[in-house]
């Protein structure tokens, strides 16, 4: 089904092509896909690890390599405004401050060297210098996210933060500015379960006080229902089946989709591991 797109979609793609060469090699990470984000919505790009759901995600802003290294070909519109032909200056505007990433593993992610307080405040210094009281607003937004004590996180390096604390200061990072899309990178991993629904429930809750839209990637179905307004599947750089979440989680039609649906373990279930996919039924 051809993707139909709307004047009032924020971000839209199209036939999106990521080639990287190494080695004299050129291989194919993304072939041809399409989607779009409206304002207030959440979409999911789900898929297993290879899929191409990341280079997807890093593309939209520029944060892949430069040619010969990496080719990238299609059509980026933000605000309908070319993202691929934007400078590196405007490309930069624009990251943290119309576009916010939340990186998955938080520990590697933030840098070691510098206090919470200190990496948040270096976003706001580049982004939005009219704020003078950059400290406040740190303090501010560290508490919306859900850090106790924000005033003494402030001072805290991300070793001395829980896994869980330092997913949160991240989304932390990526809304200081308010941005109109954040793209959640697998802002899950590495979490327990426990952890996981409390980020999911913190990005819904930040979701409507901002009005924002979300680009969330991730290899979890489990995470979407309930948080995804629609539902993109990949597959080897394609996309194999998009549409509204509730309708592909209850009727999927590609045999991958299935596949994927089928893995999520449930409740009364008396499996000792995981269903296997079997690749030969859709390649």
């Amino acid at each position: 089904m051809k993707k139909q797109f709307s004047h009032e979609d924020l971000l839209s793609v199209r036939n999106l092509y990521i080639d990287f060469r190494s080695d004299g090699q050129r291989v194919e990470a993304v072939k041809g896909i399409s989607f779009s984000l409206q304002k207030g919505h959440t979409v999911a790009i789900v898929g297993e690890s290879g899929s191409g759901k990341s280079v997807t995600a890093l593309s939209l802003t520029g944060l892949l390599p430069d040619e010969p290294l990496c080719t990238i070909r299609g059509e980026i519109d933000y605000q309908g405004k070319s993202l691929l032909s934007a400078s590196n200056k405007a490309l930069r505007q624009i990251r943290g401050k119309e576009i916010g990433y939340i990186f998955q593993d938080a520990a590697t992610s933030l840098n070691p060297a510098f206090t919470i307080g200190y990496q948040i405040a270096e976003v706001i210094k580049i982004h939005m210098p009219m704020i003078k009281n950059v400290e406040s607003r740190v303090v501010e937004v560290l508490s919306q996210v859900g850090i106790r004590n924000p005033q003494e996180r402030y001072k805290a390096y991300p070793h001395e933060l829980s896994g869980g604390m330092q997913q949160r200061a991240m989304i932390a990072m990526a809304l200081v500015c308010e941005p109109k899309i954040v793209i959640a990178d697998e802002p899950t991993t590495a979490l327990d379960v426990t952890i996981q629904k409390q980020i999911i429930d913190l990005l819904k809750e930040l979701k409507q006080k901002y009005q924002m839209s979300i680009i969330m990637i991730t290899h979890n179905f489990g995470i979407v229902k309930g948080f995804a307004d629609e539902l993109i599947v990949m597959f080897r750089g394609q996309i194999v089946e998009q549409g509204p979440t509730n309708e592909i989680l209850d009727n999927p039609k590609h045999p991958y989709t299935k596949a994927l649906i089928e893995c999520i373990p449930r409740l009364g279930q008396k499996q000792r591991r995981l269903k296997a996919i079997d690749y030969s039924t859709f390649t």
